[in-house]
């Protein structure tokens, strides 16, 4: 575990940093939020942030944002202050401890970190296979490539791969290529010197350097440009980069796992995508199964979330009734895991009663969840399940007479209200490059419509 401690903890920094390290963390400490950044900025990356509520959270999670850093952030505060607590987790933070620190909740936070981010459900025998031969492969050193649909859990085996392998002590560094824009994607994976370029104001450490000796995770590959490709390819052959601007190389020595919900074979063929550079990064595939594909992970999954989201909203845990079950193990789940963990965590919130009945699963948009293959014959159903195949069946009439952009509109831009205008995790949710969706996003706004900003929702209409 590398910790960042940003601010002085009201007095509180020697005896969290001691805590800290006695339970193995690797601290380091930013005086203010500038220097926090510029830390995780110049390469010395942060499994969690432990920050000073009285200083700006706002700003950090700001930052981290704007640096492409998915670093999860904790606020320390002196006591139970409840209204800062409240403004902290608002403004982006993960929990709230309050100081002094408590060792065994400081523990607890790590143990929660380290969990959630290598932690592996696999029941179905369609992916105990695959997480089989990720076990294989973990301890060597070959490059694999993930494929999978969206929200098919790509980066966390990705992650589970790195926890098994002998580098697992050593930094995991993720980078969602089709989040970055074309232009700053070089800079952020190898870096660049002061000067090299206009806004360069100081040298900054791409990803590759900050992965040394450990693991690179390069997301959704298949939207890196030519140019790029042939870049990364002279990383992985020659195991040294260059920094734009520099004058000469740099050596590294980490394991590369790409990622992609394409088929990178056909976007050989069309010309999008290096041959050679494939051929690199395919020594190992796993191919991860949708969910659909996998039923008995979608109960084991859906308890996880149940279990999950009941702590985190410090709700009773309700285990889910045998009709829920149904209907969750009939929906086709196009946005896989993503979109079942979402669903989950509406329904712990919306349960009434001692379990999670068919009520409580229900879509974005309120409707409630039900499988179009129990169209026929619905009379001797349940009437929960009956209620809920009928409110699907009314989503597909309503979508008869409307044109397929108009369709496609609507749902992009719910997604986007959804993900509270987050554009990467609505482009992972609707299964598109985050390309594609500014795009998209783009040719709303200048037909007038309105599109949800970061952080926001339309307003209701």
């Amino acid at each position: 575990m590398r910790l960042l401690i940003v601010g002085g903890l009201q007095g509180q920094i020697g005896t969290a940093t001691k805590i800290a390290m006695d339970r193995g963390a690797k601290v380091t400490h930013a005086s203010d939020i500038e220097m926090g950044l510029a830390t995780l900025r110049g390469g010395h990356g942060a499994d969690l942030v432990l920050c000073d509520v009285t200083l700006d959270i706002a700003a950090l999670v700001r930052g981290l944002a704007a640096e492409h850093i998915c670093t999860p952030v904790v606020a320390c505060g002196v006591g139970t202050d409840a209204r800062r607590a409240v403004e902290a987790i608002r403004a982006g933070a993960k929990e709230y401890l309050p100081l002094p620190p408590d060792p065994e909740l400081i523990a607890a936070v790590f143990a929660a970190v380290a969990d959630e981010s290598y932690l592996m459900i696999a029941e179905d025998e369609a992916m105990t296979a695959v997480v089989g031969l990720a076990d294989q492969v973990a301890d060597s050193d070959a490059s694999i490539l993930l494929t999978g649909e969206s929200g098919s859990g790509k980066e966390v085996l990705a992650r589970y791969v790195h926890k098994k392998s002998s580098r697992a002590d050593r930094p995991f560094i993720s980078v969602n290529c089709a989040a970055i824009p074309e232009n700053l994607l070089e800079s952020e994976l190898f870096g660049h010197e002061k000067g090299a370029f206009t806004g360069a104001i100081a040298r900054r450490i791409g990803k590759f350097e900050e992965a040394n000796s450990g693991t690179l995770l390069l997301d959704e590959i298949s939207e890196m440009d030519a140019r790029l490709q042939a870049k990364l390819l002279r990383a992985i052959q020659e195991r040294e980069i260059d920094r734009v601007g520099g004058t000469r190389p740099v050596k590294i020595d980490i394991r590369i796992i790409a990622t992609s919900n394409r088929d990178l074979t056909d976007s050989v063929k069309r010309g999008t995508f290096r041959e050679d550079l494939l051929y690199r990064l395919n020594v190992v595939n796993l191919r991860l199964p949708p969910l659909r594909e996998r039923p008995k992970d979608i109960q084991a999954l859906a308890r996880h979330f149940a279990r999950k989201y009941a702590v985190a909203n410090g709700v009773p845990y309700r285990p889910i009734a045998p009709a829920t079950e149904r209907i969750l193990a009939s929906h086709p789940w196009h946005g896989n895991v993503r979109e079942l963990e979402n669903t989950m965590h509406r329904a712990v919130l919306l349960a009434i009663g001692n379990e999670i009945t068919p009520e409580a699963i229900r879509l974005p948009d309120g409707k409630q969840v039900g499988s179009v293959s129990f169209a026929a014959g619905t009379s001797d159903l349940p009437a929960p399940v009956r209620s809920a195949v009928e409110s699907a069946a009314a989503v597909t009439r309503g979508l008869v007479g409307r044109t397929v952009a108009d369709v496609e509109r609507d749902l992009i831009l719910d997604t986007l209200d959804h993900c509270l205008g987050n554009r990467t995790h609505a482009a992972n949710i609707l299964g598109i490059s985050i390309r594609t969706l500014r795009n998209k996003l783009r040719e709303y706004s200048q037909q007038g419509l309105a599109v949800a900003m970061p952080g926001e929702q339309r307003a209701a209409g």
